[in-house]
C-alpha cells in the first residue's frame, strides 16, 4: 500500500479501497495489488473525499456499504460519481441490497460472499485503463 502523500513511481492504476475490516481491506488490497493495480486504502467515506480530491491520479473506487464514519458506501458513491462522473465504481457488501435509488449511474454492485478475485475481474472489467 502506497502512503498517502507518495506520487505513484510506477504506471499501476490507482484504485481507491475504502472498507473498515482490518482484514478485509488487507486481503482485497493484496489481491487487487497482485492483480496489477496500487490502491490507496482507508476505512471512512469521509477519508475517501479527501483522498480523491488530493489524488487525481485515482482511477477507479471500490468500496463497502457499511463504514466507519457516518457516510456510508452509497453515500460515498453518489458523492464520488458526482465530482467524478467517469470514474468507475464497485460497490461490495454483505448486508445491504443493491438499492437502484441509491446506486449512482454506471456504478456496479457485487454481493458478497464473494472472492478477491471476483471484485478483482469486476473491478477490470469496469476499468478503462
Amino acid at each position: 500500500m502506497s502512503s498517502e502523500q507518495t506520487i505513484s513511481q510506477d504506471d499501476r492504476p490507482v484504485i481507491l479501497l475504502v472498507e473498515d475490516e482490518a482484514l478485509t481491506i488487507m486481503d482485497l488490497g493484496d489481491v487487487l495489488e497482485d492483480g496489477g493495480y496500487e490502491t490507496v486504502q482507508c476505512a471512512s467515506a469521509e477519508r475517501a473525499l479527501s483522498i480523491l480530491q488530493a489524488r487525481p491520479d485515482i482511477c477507479g473506487l471500490v468500496t463497502d456499504v457499511e463504514l466507519s464514519g457516518k457516510t456510508n458506501g452509497f453515500e460515498l458513491a453518489t458523492s464520488v460519481a458526482e465530482a467524478r462522473p467517469n470514474l468507475p465504481i464497485l460497490i461490495v457488501s454483505g448486508r445491504a441490497a443493491p438499492d437502484p435509488e441509491r446506486m449512482p449511474p454506471g456504478a456496479q454492485f457485487l454481493a458478497r460472499p464473494c472472492s478477491g478475485d471476483e471484485i478483482l475481474d469486476r473491478l477490470k472489467s469496469l476499468m478503462p485503463c
